[in-house]
């Protein structure tokens, strides 16, 4: 989960509605965003070689399933028809992801106070993904489509580039230093 998140930015859901058109060969999948309009949610190798496991076989239907039936009345998008699992709620699926990562949040813990951690969110995968693009020189058109922003603007609050990413980007474009080279 933390992978296909970290690869992909994506927004609360997204994952979730993922597979429902996965074509691993071109590592991408069409999604049905907000409104309705069709969206494309790219994949790294690594994330591309993980799916099938996710997917086991499927082509269409949810990424992520519940363990049982779906109720009835649930919509044919939100369950798999060839067992009836539903899809995992974005509300569960922040749940599970935040109690995993408790731990890898929290490294200098003892496994004994788990319950008292807080781990990460989605919403913060989503910031790191996007803090890592910038920083690695993604380009500034680049971000906004890979987020599946409409505008850069909103992309303000999650790209804050360390201090050592700053630093490397000026040494990096430091005339004087290519000179001596």
């Amino acid at each position: 989960m933390s992978r296909c998140a970290d690869a992909s930015a994506p927004r609360a859901g997204g994952e979730r509605a993922f597979s429902r058109c996965v074509t691993r060969k071109d590592k991408r999948g069409r999604i049905t965003a907000k409104g309705g309009a069709i969206e494309w949610i790219h994949r790294q190798s690594g994330t591309a070689r993980l799916l099938p496991r996710l997917i086991a076989r499927r082509t269409r239907g949810p990424l992520f399933l519940t363990d049982r039936k779906a109720p009835a009345g649930t919509p044919t998008l939100d369950a798999w028809s060839e067992t009836g699992r539903a899809r995992l709620s974005c509300r569960r699926t922040e749940q599970i992801f935040e109690e995993n990562t408790r731990l890898l949040a929290n490294p200098l813990a003892s496994p004994e106070d788990i319950e008292d951690l807080n781990g990460w969110t989605l919403h913060r995968l989503r910031h790191s993904a996007l803090t890592h693009g910038a920083e690695g020189g993604t380009s500034t058109p680049m971000l906004p489509a890979r987020s599946r922003h409409a505008s850069v603007r909103p992309l303000e609050r999650y790209a804050h580039p360390s201090v050592d990413a700053v630093a490397r980007h000026v040494a990096e474009r430091d005339a004087a230093a290519r000179r001596k080279r």
